[in-house]
């Protein structure tokens, strides 16, 4: 692939909408299974999602992937985060040895690890991870861009590249993680800009800080901000000045997966704002992206709200690396295989004509007027 502008657009310009027809034929085939009309919530609602991504009513995905994508950031040196950045390249090889959070709930769900070192500020010699070192690190975003507008189109297809490369070695569906100290502060950069939010509001504790410490890092993003003034309209030009090259391999990532035509789970708050990257790229993405857990993250709320999305559980998680995409990754097994495996009403031989007077409103949750 080649790492330009022009491959980026033409991506983007590749990247259909939703199968209208096959969610239809979805919805249709939900109302004719054996329940209650609804009686299944999200568990429907993703299977007609998934007809919609894949232009099958039924689906398995046997074979799953999550994307982790590895870079360290030039502003911890303004002390932001409370963990040391050498952290980032332990756990870079810690992901690809399976040793990691992320990594064992991967593997005990049955969906398989691809690390990717995008820009770690050390030398990775480990067999398991996948070399596309763009930079060792990025710059400080408080000082300066973090990066040049192409190093952030080349990191952004690099992710688009393994997420495609994985379709075609017959992944049914990925996930996208990070790993990268200080992550949080670019990431509060960037959604602050594109979602016109000030610092106080998008910016959380990370992995934590002291008092002392978080009102730093609020400085940081507003100082971030105000220096290298981003253009809201122009997501490689924030991804360039303020943002990571984790950040913008996950927003490939999503744009890679909407091009192949399989669904792309988003883990917490980074991953969040490396979708509303995708989305702000191309609307067509946005059909392709399935949240996880809710994050702890101030700002999850505003993006989820601008995605038009909302996650699928809130298991109080805030770890990252993507470890909310294999649990998400089971839901969607459990949307598959009511979808594929459930009896009709035909099957199991009932007569569903009592079922008509509820069928398309609310008579199962809705409260009755006093």
């Amino acid at each position: 692939m080649e790492y330009t502008f022009k491959a980026l657009e033409k991506l983007i310009l590749g990247i259909a909408g939703p199968d209208a027809e096959a969610a239809e034929e979805a919805r249709k085939r939900q109302a004719k299974l054996a329940k209650p009309p609804g009686s299944l919530g999200r568990l429907e609602e993703l299977s007609v999602q998934l007809a919609a991504i894949t232009g099958r009513v039924k689906n398995r995905f046997d074979k799953k992937a999550l994307l982790v994508f590895c870079a360290d950031n030039g502003v911890v040196c303004e002390g932001v985060a409370a963990t040391p950045q050498s952290v980032t390249a332990a756990q870079t090889v810690n992901l690809a040895r399976g040793k990691t959070g992320a990594a064992v709930l991967a593997r005990q769900f049955g969906a398989e690890v691809r690390v990717c070192d995008v820009g770690v500020n050390a030398k990775i010699c480990e067999p398991g991870v996948i070399d596309r070192k763009i930079a060792f690190g990025t710059n400080n975003i408080a000082a300066g861009p973090a990066m040049t507008k192409e190093q952030a189109v080349r990191a952004i297809l690099t992710g688009a590249e393994l997420a495609i490369g994985a379709a075609r070695e017959g992944v049914q569906v990925i996930g996208a993680g990070e790993m990268g100290i200080g992550n949080t502060t670019t990431s509060s950069a960037v959604v602050s800009v594109l979602l016109n939010l000030p610092a106080r509001d998008v910016t959380g504790r990370g992995a934590g800080l002291t008092d002392e410490a978080y009102a730093k890092k609020i400085e940081v993003v507003e100082r971030a901000v105000r220096i290298n003034r981003p253009d809201a309209d122009d997501v490689i030009d924030v991804l360039a000045k303020v943002g990571g090259f984790d950040i913008a391999a996950m927003c490939g990532a999503f744009i890679g997966a909407a091009f192949a035509r399989m669904p792309a789970v988003i883990d917490g708050f980074i991953s969040a704002g490396a979708a509303l990257c995708a989305v702000r790229l191309c609307e067509n993405v946005r059909t392709f992206l399935i949240p996880s857990h809710a994050s702890f993250e101030k700002a999850f709320g505003a993006i989820m709200n601008a995605l038009g999305a909302r996650p699928l559980f809130d298991f109080g998680m805030r770890l990252g690396e993507g470890s909310g995409c294999p649990l998400a990754m089971a839901v969607l097994d459990a949307a598959n295989a009511v979808m594929n495996d459930m009896a009709t009403f035909g099957e199991a031989e009932i007569n569903d004509s009592y079922l008509e007077p509820l069928r398309g409103i609310d008579a199962f949750t809705a409260g009755v007027d006093s």
